[in-house]
Parts: C-alpha cells; structure tokens; sequence
C-alpha cells in the first residue's frame, strides 16, 4: 500500500462485504452449450468474428466443492490472440489436471472469466468431450462471477490421476470493477483496485484472485467472507508452484507494435510482422518456454513504452541496472532513481553488490501490485517518502530470489524494517513491526501443552506457509529475531552465501536447514532450537510473563564493587522457545542480558548492577508473543 486512500478502499470493501449476502450462483448468463469447434494446439487461432453463435444453455450445473477444490493443475501451455482495439481474448489452453481428491472423478469443472465463453474442450488425443457451462458467482474474477465449464470425462479419474486437456475459449477482457461496486466502492475506487483490461497501450492481466484469464478450478471465493479469498490465492500458489507453464502470445496491433511483454518473472520482446505495407498494423509476437509457476498467479503485461534502464550499485567499468522503468515522464524516472540510491547501497551491503535482476516498475495510476521483481505502481506515489517502505520491499526481490516464500517475501518485509530503523530508529521500526504483527496472534494454533506438540500441531511452518500472515509478517519478525541473535555481520555473510548457492531441486526444508547450517557458521552459535520451533514448525508463540523479581545487596568484596543482584524469573506459557533481551534499569542506568525460555517452563536469569534496580523490561517487541511484547515491572526497595 501506497497511502492511505488504499487502506481505506480495502476497509470499505471488507465492512460493505460483512452485510453482504453471498449467492451460490449467478443468474444465468446467454452462453453457448459445449460443442467442439476444432481439436489442434498449434499456432494461434485466427479471429472468428464470424464463428456462428451457439445455443445458449440457462440451465446451471450442480456441482459440489469436492469436486471443484479437488483439481490441481500441474502443466499449462497456453496459445494467446490479444486485439488490444477490442479488448478481445482469443486462447487455446492443454492443461494438465490431477485429481488430489480422495474419490474418482467422472466430470471436472474449469473456470474462466465470465466475460470469456468456452468453445470447445477434447482429450489431447482428439476425441471431444461433452460440456456444459453457466456463470458461477466468485470474486476471484474482477466481475464477480466466472464461466464454468463442467467436462464429462469418458472414463472416470482415480485419485493421483492425471488427465491433459485441450481447450479454446475467447471473449472480452476489459476494466470491470463489478465485484467491488456491489460491495458500496464507488466507480472510482473499483477502477483504481481492478484495473486488469486488454486495452490499447498497455495490456495489464494478473491472475487467480484479479482476473480469470487462464483456466482454474476452484469453489466459489468472495471478498466479504473474512480473508477466505486471500488465503485460497495463497494455496493455489504453493499447490502449483511447480507446474510447469508455457506462454505463445500474438498481439494484434494497429499503428505501432507493442514493445515487451513481461510473464513469470522473465521479459520478451516482441517481434512484430506486417504482410500488408499499406496497412498501419500487424502481428507481433513473443514467447516462453515453459518453466515451474513458482510461488505466483501468473501475471501478463504487454507494454508500448520501451524501459528506461537506471543504473545502480557498481562502477564506471561494470555499471549495474537496478531500475527499469516503463513510464513516459522522465523526471518522475529520475526522481525516483535518486530516491532508490541509498536503498541499494544497503541492499548491497548486505546482499552482495549485485542483483540478480533490475526492478521492473510499470508506472500505472491503480493500486500496485507485485510479482517478484515486476512492480505495477504509480512512479509519482513510490517517490513520496511514505512510501519508502514499499519501494525497499520490492528492490529486495531484485536481490533475493529464492523461490522459498519466507525467504523472498520475509526479507523484503525485513529490509523495508531495516530501512525504517536506519532512518528513524529502533523504536520507530519496532512500532512498525508491531502493527504488522497485530494480526497473527488471532490465527496461531493455540497449543495448551507439551504434549500436543507431539500430535503435529496445527498452523503453518514458514517453509510450508500459504498465508501472507505468515510467510510475509511472521517470516519478517523471524529474520529480525535471527538478526538479533546472530549479530549483523554474521547474518549477512549467511544471506550472501544464500544467494551464491543454485536452489537446486532441494525441498524446503532442506533450504531452510541448509540456510541454519550456514548461519551457525558464520556467527558460531547453535541455532537449530531456534529453526525447529519458528522456521521447520509452527508451535504458535510464547507467552510470556515476569513471575518473580528479588533484587539482593552485595557488599564490596574480593575483586568486585558493591553491588545489586538482580534474579528475575520468567514464564513462558506457550510452546515456542523465546529468546529475547532483560533490561535492568537502575535510574537512568540499564543493564541488559538476552533470556532464553523453553515452551511451558520457567527461566530464572540473575544479572548483576552496580545500583539499586528500579525497572525491570523483558522483550522488546521482536519477538511476537500471544498477548504483549513487552513487560514492564516496577521494582521497589524496602529499607532494612
């Protein structure tokens, strides 16, 4: 978020969407009943202005969530035709789906947007299939509703089957904002939120969860139902982050040819063909190879205005790009590349000096959207200084590129802290910090005891997470907790050992081991507790609590000065071991000595000042805990 206008805009919509009442299906949609039209997966279709129009099928098809939530897709290969002038969506999709469910399926439901129409759908062998479709209603399309075809399969699909389709359908993608406008957004607002259009210029189309341009499958999802939408976005991405995609698209143009496309974290550029010299237009196409989704829904922007590369960290023999920007005003461009120029100087203090990529931002007046380092912004809002935070997050994933969410996302999260401490200060990072953490006490497990641990607690491990909750907030508190315990050079020699590594086939586990590894070198300290309980597991958090303090004088002895013996007890009522610091403050004096607690046992830490204690603080506000970060206790000397 940019500034507060979005904030208020995502308020508006969850309030609206509480008294909002949901219905399982939309009313019936003039559609075309299945038939099949042709068979072949090769070059993209050519227009069919002129395809004769089918009979329309009113009638909905029952179908159950089972079925719908239990299809994985594991391959896409995608033949798109964009007419930009139209705002028209012509695409031939072999998908790969696997039943993960538990019973054999004799039918499978696919959706598109509701704006697009199925025309045919057949076995890749060539044998059609028969299908019925009709307008489901969901917000996980800008309309508010998809068109689902449900595809009668010959024989039935046995759980871990897999089955390959060939499909085409077409229609219309243009700004449609109806999902947010029946929840109370103005015109205005729903522009500016769901802004996905094929439109002249620019052709700007993110994925599941914005706009249904490629084939899904999944239950019904609405805004207003708690964060149910967000949460199911996030597991479809790390369900089918490793299904493989490939993308051809041809675009149609009028005068001139569109310049890039940018898809799955690469950039092509178009190579545009004119048969016609008397004619002020053409085809321009570009594609990509097929490569594992990662932790995304796929995203196509097809841009006219060439990028401006910036350059970055380096030096006049080896300059770097840190920066590419897609916009037409130039002085915005060099603003914000003097605003970016002390963030890269620190990311590459920590990272390394060079990135693995440029940021891409495409300057675009909606709300931003992200996609590794691909950034669709307003390039005159990210230069605010409010906004700071934002552009640090995103110039991260130029550097870190993992493929592990908690990684990419977790440490873009840390950086835009980091960047706030060096500014500002701790105790402005660390208010920072707990604002984002607000939340994530309401959607921990709450484990009573030891021994649920041994059930398999519930929640979501970092290595595992789907819940921005977790792999984007928790994760940021995680690397600032691993910071603090390993100091800051030891973290960034870890971090740049990271990104020299190739990922390799490893899970994630074996990353996140392999990462503990490494930091234990670097800074000599055993930290395999730690991974265990906030990393490999999700035991929730501790819950902390100053049991007893019992201050005792020492006369000056053999070696030492007169003095305060501080013993302090602490609880901890959660299951996560903590490690956090224990300040003894004397006056204006303090003493502080990093605590450790096991989950559901006591601690007791004794520390030694030279006066009389007055205020004892444990935790600072980095390490999360179920109900306060903080604890402060007053400590009152009676007189002997």
């Amino acid at each position: 978020m940019l500034s507060s206008s979005k904030i208020c805009l995502a308020a508006l919509v969850m309030c609206a969407a509480a008294a909002h009442a949901q219905t399982e299906n939309a009313p019936a949609a003039d559609l075309p009943k299945g038939q099949v039209i042709f068979q072949s997966h090769g070059e993209p279709p050519a227009p069919d202005s002129d395809r004769k129009t089918l009979t329309a099928n009113v009638t909905p098809v029952a179908v159950s969530d089972r079925e719908r939530a239990a299809l994985t897709f594991t391959a896409y290969d995608l033949d798109a035709r964009i007419t930009p002038a139209t705002a028209r969506l012509a695409m031939r999709a072999r998908v790969t789906l696997r039943n993960d469910g538990a019973e054999p399926m004799l039918r499978v439901p696919l959706q598109i947007s509701s704006t697009l129409t199925w025309e045919s759908l057949a076995l890749v062998a060539g044998s059609p299939l028969t299908f019925e479709q009709h307008v489901m209603a969901t917000d996980a399309d800008h309309t508010g509703s998809a068109t689902e075809a449900v595809v009668t399969l010959p024989h039935a699909l046995a759980p871990g089957a897999s089955v390959t389709l060939d499909a085409f359908y077409s229609g219309t993608i243009a700004q449609n904002g109806e999902r947010l406008l029946r929840l109370g957004a103005t015109e205005a607002q729903a522009k500016e939120a769901d802004w996905d259009a094929i439109a002249p210029g620019q052709t700007l189309l993110r994925g599941f969860g914005n706009v249904l341009w490629y084939p899904v499958a999944s239950p019904p999802l609405f805004l207003g139902d708690a964060a149910k939408l967000v949460q199911a976005i996030g597991r479809t991405k790390l369900r089918e982050a490793t299904a493989g995609m490939r993308l051809r698209v041809a675009v149609e143009y009028r005068g001139e040819p569109p310049v890039t496309a940018y898809f799955d974290g690469e950039t092509k550029t178009f190579t545009a063909t004119n048969d016609n010299a008397a004619m002020p237009g053409g085809i321009a196409t570009a594609e990509f190879a097929s490569q594992p989704i990662g932790f995304r829904a796929p995203a196509l922007m097809i841009v006219s205005t060439p990028a401006s590369a910036i350059a970055g960290p380096g030096n006049a023999e080896e300059p770097l790009t840190t920066l590419s920007l897609v916009t037409t005003d130039s002085e915005v461009a060099d603003r914000l590349s003097e605003v970016a120029k002390p963030m890269e100087t620190m990311l590459a203090e920590w990272l390394g000096a060079r990135p693995a990529t440029a940021l891409t931002v495409i300057d675009h007046p909606g709300q931003p959207f992200e996609d590794g380092a691909l950034l669709v912004a307003p390039l005159t809002e990210l230069e605010a200084p409010q906004a700071a935070g934002a552009l640090m997050h995103s110039l991260t994933h130029a550097w870190v590129q993992t493929g592990q969410p908690w990684m990419d996302e977790g440490l873009a999260q840390f950086f835009s802290l980091l960047w706030t401490e060096q500014r500002q200060g701790r105790p402005a990072m660390v208010e920072q910090l707990a604002q984002l953490l607000q939340p994530l006490g309401v959607v921990e497990p709450n484990i009573a005891s030891a021994a649920e641990i041994d059930k398999g607690p519930p929640g979501q491990p970092l290595i595992a997470a789907a819940d921005e909750m977790f792999y984007r907030r928790k994760a940021a508190a995680v690397w600032m907790m691993l910071r603090d315990l390993a100091g800051d050079e030891a973290l960034k020699l870890a971090l740049q050992s990271l990104r020299a590594q190739p990922s390799g086939n490893a899970s994630p586990r074996e990353e996140a081991v392999a990462f503990e590894k490494v930091l234990e070198k670097t800074s000599g300290k055993d930290l395999a507790w730690f991974f265990n309980d906030w990393v490999l597991r999700d035991l929730g958090l501790p819950d902390l609590s100053i049991v007893d303090v019992t201050p005792r004088n020492l006369p000056a002895g053999a070696g030492h000065d007169s003095g305060w013996l501080v013993a302090v007890t602490v609880h901890n009522d959660g299951a996560a071991t903590a490690d956090v610091p224990l300040v003894i403050r004397s006056g204006s004096y303090s003493t502080t000595k990093h605590v450790r607690v096991a989950g559901f046992s006591n601690t007791t830490a004794r520390v030694l000042v030279e006066a009389a204690p007055t205020e004892v603080v444990l935790n600072d506000g980095v390490t999360p805990e179920l109900r306060t970060s903080v604890h402060t206790l007053a400590v009152t000397i009676h007189a002997q």
